[in-house]
């Protein structure tokens, strides 16, 4: 339960944010919050977070923006979902060094997929090699933004279980309550 309603916190700070009512300069949770959504929920619930995600990027797109949705929206929806399966990496093994790697990982990811699209559109930077040095160029203030985001996101979202049990799954609860009635 705890997955969606950090899906859902990310969702409504993009949305607020688009819309203006916070300024987050691009300071998000939402590659932790799939990144925790990945890591505690049965791979058929990712569909639904993803949907989610698509849904609000359709409402921002073309009803905040006012701008047409493009193909290229589509290798970032899929890069969604690779998000939530490189969450379920951490399945059963929640450990600071290995949060810390997903997060930075997804960071990387996003900088180089999603630029590679944009350049790969070629709306606003030519189909050059010169064109996709720019798209990086351009991004690099994000990508800096994105890692620290990640961490410090991950860091809440995976830290506020461990610091307050109840807020931990009740499978994780009923694993370990075997595992000690095993030993």
């Amino acid at each position: 339960m705890l997955a969606y309603v950090y899906v859902l916190i990310a969702i409504c700070v993009r949305l607020f944010s688009a819309l203006g009512y916070i300024g987050t300069m691009g300071f998000v949770p939402l590659e932790a919050s799939m990144l925790f959504f990945g890591s505690r929920m049965p791979r058929k619930h990712f569909l639904v977070a993803v949907a989610l995600l698509i849904g609000t990027d359709i409402y921002l797109t073309t009803q905040r923006y006012g701008m047409p949705l493009n193909w290229d929206q589509g290798i970032i929806w899929a890069w969604y979902l690779g998000v939530f399966f490189l969450g379920s990496v951490l399945k059963g093994r929640v450990k600071p060094l290995y949060v810390g790697g997903v997060a930075i990982g997804s960071a990387l990811s996003f900088f180089l997929v999603s630029n590679f699209a944009v350049w790969l559109a070629g709306t606003l930077y030519p189909r050059t090699l010169e064109g996709l040095s720019a798209a990086y160029v351009a991004a690099l203030p994000f990508f800096g933004k994105g890692v620290l985001a990640n961490l410090t996101f991950c860091a809440i979202f995976f830290g506020l279980p461990v610091l307050f049990p109840a807020l931990s799954d009740s499978a994780a609860h009923d694993e370990a309550v075997k595992s000690v009635a095993a030993n």
